[in-house]
């Protein structure tokens, strides 16, 4: 794997290694998929306005989320069941964030456990929750998550109903029998129907509670003391809502475009999102960050971090652990790279002035 030179070459690796099935699980989108490519090309409508003749010869990435300090604002997202990618699964991916000094955010939906990725050693870990129809069971969830060390709850809230993924429909996607959600496995919900359609999207209509609201967002508050992030908000709306019930921070997030396309990218809705918390909660992205470069411009754009899902999934399917560290070294060298190219040595440093956005209004050149 010495010839991999950036994040994306990692894709076309595992496209090759992994079960059609399983590789359309975790590359494809929802329907016409046409926010999982504007997740990607929105990117490239923002440029940078680098400033030069700045001593760089020292630059410092690191940053503090909710308090716990980490080597860079690159972290890892929730991506479901990756036993299917690699035998050892969000093991490899726990000890590869440890590695990296960063964090790395635990599915409900994983194949391994809470417990089973403490065990790891130690790191920053988020959990992330679906709540079910069931509450005892997210009780116990959390409840578990808290007991193994786990610092925050992400929620997800962007999936009342699973999206119309068309490839899990035409694969009948169903995770492999010799696998089980683990989280699940003494509750007799770890595994998942063969159907004539997507074996999660049945799992989903079964298990998952559409009735979800602001209100259960209080509730959680009253079962945990663990900070809550949002994620899967995309407007100024919602973030004002966030905030004003007891949020920790937000994660700008379209679910890796496999929920309700035509939306807008992350990196599109984020501004929204930050002019409307007015710095009073973080704000963070996921979605389409596969350079350095794209870290940057979210970080002007007002994000706290970013967090990586599909590249972690593919390295992993790659080159197992290796592949992810590989990826959190790549995107951290860029990124500083990126940093000391426009001038930058610090992540305040960072701000809206070095880039232009191809929505922004033309420029008034200051007069000296």
């Amino acid at each position: 794997m010495d010839q991999i030179t950036n994040v994306m070459e990692y894709q076309e690796i595992a496209r090759q290694k992994l079960p059609k099935m399983v590789y359309d699980y975790y590359a494809s989108g929802a329907e016409d998929q046409w926010t999982l490519k504007e997740n990607r090309n929105a990117f490239s409508r923002i440029l940078f306005r680098p400033r030069i003749l700045i001593d760089v010869s020292k630059i410092d990435m690191s940053t503090t989320v909710l308090g716990f300090k980490i080597s860079m604002p690159i972290m890892i997202a929730p991506t479901a069941m990756q036993k299917m990618a690699h035998p050892e699964g969000e093991y490899a991916t726990a000890r590869a964030a440890s590695a990296a000094d960063t964090i790395m955010t635990l599915s409900s939906w994983a194949t391994s456990s809470v417990e089973e990725v403490a065990s790891t050693g130690p790191g920053v870990r988020f959990f992330q929750l679906y709540v079910h129809k069931d509450r005892n069971v997210v009780a116990q969830l959390v409840r578990r998550a808290e007991r193994a060390g786990f610092k925050a709850i992400a929620l997800t809230v962007d999936t009342p109903r699973l999206g119309r993924r068309e490839a899990d429909i035409k694969n009948r996607f169903t995770m492999p029998p010799y696998l089980t959600l683990k989280n699940f496995e003494g509750l007799d919900l770890g595994k998942m129907d063969k159907t004539d359609d997507s074996g999660l999207a049945s799992y989903v209509a079964e298990q998952i509670d559409r009735s979800l609201s602001w209100k259960d967002v209080k509730w959680l508050q009253t079962i945990t003391s663990l900070p809550i992030l949002l994620k899967g908000v995309l407007t100024a709306e919602d973030a004002r809502l966030a905030v004003q019930n007891g949020a920790a921070g937000i994660i700008v997030s379209n679910h890796g475009a496999r929920q309700l396309d035509y939306v807008p990218s992350t990196i599109i809705a984020l501004e929204e999102v930050v002019k409307a918390v007015q710095g009073r909660v973080p704000v963070f992205l996921d979605g389409g960050v596969r350079r350095g470069t794209d870290v940057f411009k979210a970080m002007a754009l007002g994000a706290s971090g970013i967090f990586i899902g599909r590249p972690v999934v593919f390295s992993l399917a790659a080159d197992g652990e290796a592949g992810v560290r590989k990826v959190l070294q790549m995107l951290r060298d860029e990124f500083e790279l990126t940093m000391a190219l426009n001038g930058c040595r610090s992540l305040k440093e960072i701000s809206r002035n070095h880039i232009v956005a191809d929505w922004d209004p033309p420029r008034v050149v200051p007069k000296l």
